[in-house]
């Protein structure tokens, strides 16, 4: 169990759910390791009651985690196009021009900053996955194979490397030091400057039983109020909020430093939603497990059922939340086939702990299986229209999240 909060250092964490212990979700296998016992660790949520944030207990060093990572964000035209609406729209607002500085952290394979660069704005990527940093470099973007921190900050403030935009998206929910993260933040910012960050927002993830977005990577779980809690320790404070559908729900909030940036009116609004709600206390939070677990019951019936009817079932999406339900769901080889992706770096590999082979999506042309079980949910839409041909054919796909569906 964790001392404390993460944020506030508040003891006394309270249980909203346990997933026992589970490998790491993003620890493909290759055939070799197959025989390896794996590692596992416990991945218990817990809840705050001073700064009201959402996180887990266990801590995996992040040199484990993150030092080469199999996730390309390249590989998703949503993600590709998510990320260049918002670079267009802040070039615009923010008057950025060839004197400008935007530096993103997590920067992954250039997928974000490529737009900015396009467009004659310098950039600056920070990026701890080796390999990811090397076809970010390759592809002609500035970028450090470091982690983000304070050390890190203090190093480009004495070098005058100072951001008018800083990215930080889907990266602060991976954070164990949040503060030293915020801290470093203020270090580079420009004093007019904003700092764009996206986190999934609780609130989606509870009301929609997105259980399977809790992993190792995922320490923390925001709301508004707990990001508007943290920030504020460090003389910085929220001015704008976006709720997008992104990832099943996430908010991109702009944060600038206290005494700039005039205060929208969506943060108040925000604000005070989720304190009718009640966000800030225990109670919301109270039936989550049980809701995990009737969507478990219901999930693990209707493949079951399936297979008894002679149906041929394959996975689409080697994600981490796909690592997430099948592990905890007891899901493996007596239900499913194989796996199938679109990132070239997962085909070949086996998924940690259920140890199903992950495949290219053109197999599915090739089998024709009767249903595909689509664990990254949160790409629905991009992958249906991919897989037209399929379900032309008369192929089916489950959607387990936010609530069972069969596509015909």
């Amino acid at each position: 169990m964790a001392p404390s909060c993460r944020s506030c250092e508040q003891p006394k964490l309270q249980p909203i759910l346990s997933l026992g212990k589970t490998p790491l979700a993003n620890s493909l296998l290759t055939e070799s390791e197959l025989n390896v016992p794996e590692e596992t660790y416990p991945l218990d949520l817990v809840f705050c009651g001073s700064c009201s944030l959402v996180q887990i207990t266990e801590v995996v060093p992040p040199e484990k985690l993150f030092s080469e990572y199999l996730y390309f964000s390249s590989f998703s035209d949503a993600m590709v196009a998510h990320a260049r609406n918002l670079t267009q729209r802040l070039i615009e607002t923010r008057s950025l021009n060839s004197t400008s500085l935007v530096i993103e952290i997590a920067s992954n394979d250039g997928y974000l900053l490529q737009h900015y660069q396009q467009s004659g704005v310098p950039v600056l990527g920070i990026e701890p996955a080796t390999n990811i940093a090397s076809v970010a470099i390759e592809r002609g973007i500035d970028t450090l194979n470091e982690f983000f921190g304070e050390a890190l900050a203090r190093r480009l403030n004495g070098e005058s490397r100072f951001a008018d935009v800083i990215h930080a998206h889907n990266v602060m929910a991976h954070v164990a030091d949040l503060n030293g993260f915020i801290h470093g933040i203020n270090q580079v910012l420009k004093d007019e400057g904003v700092a764009v960050i996206e986190v999934p927002y609780v609130r989606d993830m509870i009301e929609g039983v997105e259980f399977d977005t809790i992993y190792h990577e995922h320490l923390c779980y925001f709301s508004l109020s707990s990001v508007a809690s943290l920030v504020k320790r460090h003389s910085m404070h929220v001015t704008d909020v976006e709720h997008v559908p992104i990832h099943g729900g996430t908010l991109r909030i702009f944060i600038q430093k206290e005494g700039h940036g005039s205060v929208s009116s969506r943060v108040s609004d925000v604000l005070a939603n989720e304190k009718t709600l009640e966000m800030d206390r225990l109670a919301y939070y109270s039936n989550f497990a049980t809701r995990v677990e009737k969507l478990k019951a219901e999930l693990v019936q209707l493949l079951e059922s399936l297979k008894q009817a002679g149906k041929s079932i394959v996975v689409y999406g080697a994600s981490a939340k796909g690592s997430t339900l099948l592990n905890y769901f007891g899901l493996g080889k007596d239900q499913l086939d194989y796996v199938v992706d679109r990132s070239t770096v997962k085909q070949g590999r086996y998924t940690p702990g259920t140890h199903l082979l992950i495949d290219s999506p053109e197999r599915l042309l090739i089998d024709q299986p009767d249903y595909v079980l689509l664990l990254t949910w949160n790409f629905a839409d991009e992958i249906l229209a991919q897989q037209a041909e399929y379900r032309s054919r008369g192929g089916q796909f489950i959607i387990p999240i936010p609530t069972l569906r069969v596509v015909q």
